[in-house]
This record gives structure tokens, C-alpha cells and sequence, in this order.
């Protein structure tokens, strides 16, 4: 239990369903499906959808998902892929033949096929109750009466926004400014698109004049994309990838998401006693930040598409971590293994939702960088991700971009488990922190015994392309002492990530848990 002397957030309680995710208005709408009769599906795909006009720089319809659920206790989790792929004219030598190094991140090139709504209608029909109408209702309604920009929205607008370009000035600018805190965002003109998927389903969005939009502006500015790479874009289900620690399982989407990384993190954290360290100093620190290093590599050198990643099970072997961890020098900071080859971003949305019969879903949406590719098309303002940015130009990588390829993917939904059944679906988000941040939270609670909103409330640090950031709840003592070991220190201008999690107690009680480095909330009833 907190300490009630200090600020913080107590985690919320309940019994009939909780949803926790980073925007009020969102979790708000999905506890109101949930009283309406819907399930923790119908609650999710709700919330999220809304989540795109609440913060319209972290997602929106224009981008991707993955999804991993429970029907209902002790039933399988399983995994819903909801990532698009490449245009089938993609050519990753035409692209080297421009003298490009990387897939532009601004450009048409970076755009694959949303296929967020694909998996929102499957989800929707195969494990939902209450049809996409319903669903969709509280986003329509949000988009056309606006909702007030909350103090995180506000904080991340005026940088993201220097990425729209076009059309997405007229549809992401008030006034030709970024929105600032309290004034209201409307977006009419998703509102429109949203009812004829409300109306036709995936159609809706995937044929007719909202793909024929879609595609024309993508082919303004010398994109290759087709109305039949639109009209293919399909979600599928598959299997969690997982690893245990202290007594849970840790189930993660497997490739083309990075998930695995989280579990061979945690599989390197294992061969050292975390639990006799200070969880907030400096040797705690440093062994997490080389286990990212080494965790990463790998990712980097196996995780792509699923047709073309070779090495998964090398990877979340507990021999590969133990002979990774054997290269960690628990005095002194490695140079990193390998140059991270994504570029950096913290784009992200993620949801949890449980209801009354336990069915729990983990669910994470994303388009990428801050307002995606900055590419909006012109009559329905939909902002397309820059999701392709996360493949390669390396000829011959696994992750090289191709025709019809999805790109290693950073968003990862998480859920800790035991005995098959779920007990914590929960994600954070962060771009390339997320499975570091996994991997934090889950030794924060079974390592040092915090509660899950005090797991999440906790100080973080993450090294990235040479350099640990080091979050301001951290005492100088600490930095000073991770500069000594050869750290290359710094504070992060905002927080690292964000965090939301709902604990299933094995008297059936709920207890949610939001990140206040969002403007989100658990809400439950």
C-alpha cells in the first residue's frame, strides 16, 4: 500500500469490469459499453477507436494493432495481428538506387496498409457482442462535437505536429497552429468515415471513395500503392510467444512484433539477484540498461515479418540468455553490441479491458511517429502511419522492405499468466522502450513486491542509440554513479512511455492501474 503522506495514484478497484487506458473520455466510453451489455472486446475496439480523436497524434484509424486476449478464464490466449504490409510495388533497390539509407520517414514510401480496422471488424465479429455500430457510436460522436486537449496531447502536439504536411495541416492544425491545452479537436470529417464502416463494415474503409481517398493522396506524392493492396489488407490470428519468471508467465504477440525481446530480457535479468538490489539505484539500473543492449541486438538481427523471421526460438532460448548474460560486466557499461537501426519515436496508444465474466484483452494501436507520416488524405483527414520506416535497406536482412512485407513492429500488448490462465493483461508504451519497459514492470512487481500502479509509477531509464535516460524521479547520486560505470547519462525532456494494467486477484476482485505520465485512468464499476 502507498504511502498516503505523498502524491500518487491508488490503484481502482472493482468487480464488474475495469478499463485502463490514457485518455478519460476513452476508458470512460468502454466502462459505458460494458454497462450497455457489451464485452471486454466490444469495450476495447470502442475505447480505441475513440483514442484516434483523443489523441490523433499517438493513432488512429490509419494505423495498425495487436491484440492478445482470453475469452473467458482458463480459456486460450491468443494473438490478433493487426499489422499491415508494404504496397506490393515496394522495391527496397529502387529505393537504394535514389541513394536512400533508409526508408524516408515522411515520405509515401514509409506508408503500409492500416489494417487496424480489418482487425477491428474481425474482433468485433468473432468475439464481440454488440456490433460495430455500437462501437463505433462514441468516436462519431466525439469527432464531430470535438473533445478538449488534454495537458498531454497538449504537450505533445507542437513537436509532432511538424511532421504534418498537405493536407493534414487543414485537418490536425486549428487555426495553423497546434492545438493548444483545453481548446476542443473536431474531426468531421472522420466522423463521416466511420459511419460507412458503422455502415458496411471493412468495405467501408477498405473499398469505396474512403480508400479511393486514401490512395490518391499516396499517389500525389509518388507512392506506389494500389486499390487492391487496400482492398487485400487482412489481420490474422496466431499464438502469444512467452517465457516464465518467478513463478508467471509472460506471454508477448510474437514477430513481426518485438515482443520476444521482452522475454529475452527478462530471461538475461534472471541469471543476476535483482531482488538484493535497490530497485531505484544505480547497479539496478546498469544491468537493465545492458541487458537492453543485448536484448535488442538480437531484436534487431531476427524479428521481422513472420514468413521471414528464421531465429525465434534461438532467441527466447534461456541458453541464449545465459550466455548474453555472461557478457554483462556488472561494474562497467558495454559500448552497445550493435547500432540500433529504428529510428526513434513514442507514438503509441495501448488499452485493457476485463469484464464481469473475465474475458481480458490486452490492445495496442499505433501509427508510429508522432502524426505518423505526416500524410493525410484530403476529404476524410485519415493520418496514415509511417509504419514502414521499421523495415531496412540492408539487402538481404530479414527485415528488408519488400513487396507485401510487414515490417518489425515496436508495439507489443503483454499479459502475465499462470497456469494458462490470464492474471494481468497490461502494456506500455514508449516505441522501442516497450519491452524494456515490460521487463521493468514485471521485475518491479515479482522482484520488489510493488503493487501494479506502483510498478508503474516507478522511475524508469532506458538506454538508447548510446544513451541512458534517466527519468528526473531518480536521485544525482544515481546518475553520478551510472556515468562512472561508463554510462552516457541524460534526462529525458518528457517522461519514458506510459503504462496501464488490470490485475485479476484470485478472489475475482479487479485492480486497474493508469501511468501518470498520461492524461489517462482505470475506470471500473
Amino acid at each position: 500500500m502507498r504511502d498516503f503522506h505523498f502524491p500518487g495514484r491508488s490503484p481502482v478497484l472493482a468487480t464488474n469490469g475495469i478499463c485502463a487506458t490514457s485518455h478519460p473520455l476513452a476508458a470512460n466510453a468502454a466502462v459505458d459499453i460494458l454497462k450497455r451489455g457489451g464485452n471486454a472486446m466490444d469495450a476495447a475496439i470502442a475505447g480505441a477507436v475513440l483514442l484516434g480523436i483523443c489523441e490523433p497524434q499517438m493513432t488512429g484509424i490509419g494505423g495498425d494493432c495487436f491484440v492478445l486476449f482470453q475469452t473467458k478464464e482458463g480459456g486460450e490466449i491468443k494473438a490478433l495481428n493487426g499489422s499491415g504490409r508494404a504496397p506490393a510495388a515496394a522495391d527496397a533497390e529502387a529505393l537504394r538506387a535514389r541513394g536512400e539509407k533508409s526508408v524516408p520517414l515522411r515520405g509515401p514510401e514509409s506508408v503500409t496498409i492500416p489494417t487496424a480496422i480489418d482487425a477491428f471488424c474481425r474482433l468485433s465479429e468473432d468475439h464481440g457482442k454488440l456490433g460495430l455500430d455500437a462501437l463505433l457510436a462514441p468516436a462519431i460522436h466525439y469527432a464531430e462535437v470535438g473533445v478538449p486537449v488534454a495537458p498531454r496531447v497538449a504537450f505533445d502536439w507542437p513537436d509532432a505536429g511538424k511532421a504534418l504536411q498537405g493536407h493534414a495541416k487543414t485537418h490536425y492544425l486549428i487555426g495553423g497552429k497546434p492545438a493548444q491545452l483545453g481548446q476542443m479537436f473536431r474531426s468531421p470529417a472522420q466522423a463521416e468515415a466511420l459511419r460507412r464502416i458503422a455502415r458496411e463494415g471493412r468495405k467501408g474503409f477498405y473499398e469505396g471513395e474512403v480508400a479511393e481517398d486514401m490512395v490518391s493522396v499516396l499517389k500525389e506524392m509518388g507512392g506506389v500503392h494500389e486499390l487492391s493492396d487496400f482492398a487485400a489488407a487482412e489481420s490474422f490470428y496466431t499464438d502469444p510467444v512467452g517465457s516464465g519468471y518467478k513463478g508467471l508467465d509472460l506471454l508477448e504477440h510474437p514477430p513481426n512484433g518485438q515482443g520476444a525481446t521482452a522475454n529475452l530480457m527478462l530471461n538475461i535479468l534472471s541469471q543476476f539477484d535483482l531482488a538484493s538490489l535497490n530497485p531505484l539505484g544505480a547497479a539496478r539500473a546498469h544491468l537493465e540498461a545492458e541487458a537492453t543492449k543485448l536484448a535488442y541486438d538480437a531484436r534487431n538481427r531476427f524479428i521481422a515479418d513472420p514468413d521471414a523471421t528464421r531465429r525465434l526460438e534461438h532467441m527466447l532460448s534461456m541458453e541464449t540468455a545465459g550466455k548474453l548474460a555472461a557478457l554483462i560486466d556488472p561494474k562497467k557499461a558495454m559500448s552497445a553490441p550493435a547500432k540500433l537501426s529504428e529510428a526513434v519515436h513514442k507514438d503509441t496508444v495501448y488499452l485493457t479491458v476485463v469484464d464481469k465474466d473475465r474475458m481480458a484483452v490486452s490492445f495496442i494501436y499505433s501509427i508510429f511517429h508522432g502524426f505518423g507520416s505526416g500524410i493525410a488524405s484530403e476529404t476524410f483527414g485519415i493520418l496514415l502511419q509511417n509504419r514502414g520506416a521499421g523495415f531496412t535497406l540492408e539487402e538481404g536482412h530479414p527485415n528488408e522492405y519488400g513487396a507485401g512485407k510487414r515490417p518489425m513492429h515496436t508495439i507489443i500488448p503483454g499479459m502475465l499468466a499462470e497456469g494458462g490462465r490470464a492474471v494481468m493483461p497490461f502494456g506500455v508504451m514508449g516505441g522501442p522502450y516497450q519491452p524494456c519497459g515490460h521487463a521493468r514492470f514485471v521485475t518491479n512487481m515479482l522482484d520488489y513486491g510493488m503493487d501494479a500502479q506502483a510498478a508503474i509509477d516507478a522511475p524508469r531509464c532506458f538506454t538508447d542509440a548510446g544513451v541512458l535516460k534517466v527519468e528526473k524521479g531518480y536521485g544525482e547520486a544515481v546518475r553520478v554513479e551510472l556515468s562512472e560505470m561508463g554510462h552516457a547519462v541524460s534526462v529525458p525532456e518528457g517522461p519514458l512511455g506510459g503504462a496501464q494494467a488490470i490485475k485479476i486477484r484470485e478472489n475475482g476482485v479487479l485492480e486497474g492501474a493508469s501511468d501518470p505520465r498520461k492524461d489517462g485512468a482505470a475506470i471500473g464499476y
